[in-house]
């Protein structure tokens, strides 16, 4: 299995409603795309945050190259800074153990 775990902090009031525009249709997509096992949001000390965790890595990819992921990144750098971790797993990690591998590693995007 493949983990990944983001984490994005809009940049204001006006960003904050640009960024649910891009990211609704993305994250739809994305709770609906091929070898998807889990897709979940949270908003954590300001940081909304998207929980992943796919049968490969290459499902992600997949994913990741879509239509819908990839306009929403387009508008990405105007509207929030964030940071982005993935890994293999042997099992689907809880919130708690994700987000703290998210902490540890996580590179700025």
């Amino acid at each position: 299995m493949y983990v990944s775990v983001t984490g994005l902090k809009t940049k204001g009031v006006i960003a904050w409603l640009r960024f649910l525009m891009l990211t609704i249709p993305a994250s739809r997509a994305a709770q609906n795309a091929e070898g998807v096992l889990l897709c979940e949001f949270k908003t954590s000390k300001g940081c909304h945050h998207t929980f992943t965790v796919w049968k490969t890595k290459q499902h992600m990819m997949a994913y990741k190259n879509s239509a819908a992921h990839l306009r929403a990144m387009r508008g990405f750098s105007k509207i929030a800074s964030g940071k982005v971790f993935g890994y293999e797993a042997d099992y689907i990690p809880s919130w708690e153990d994700a987000l703290a591998e998210f902490d540890d590693k996580a590179r700025e995007l």
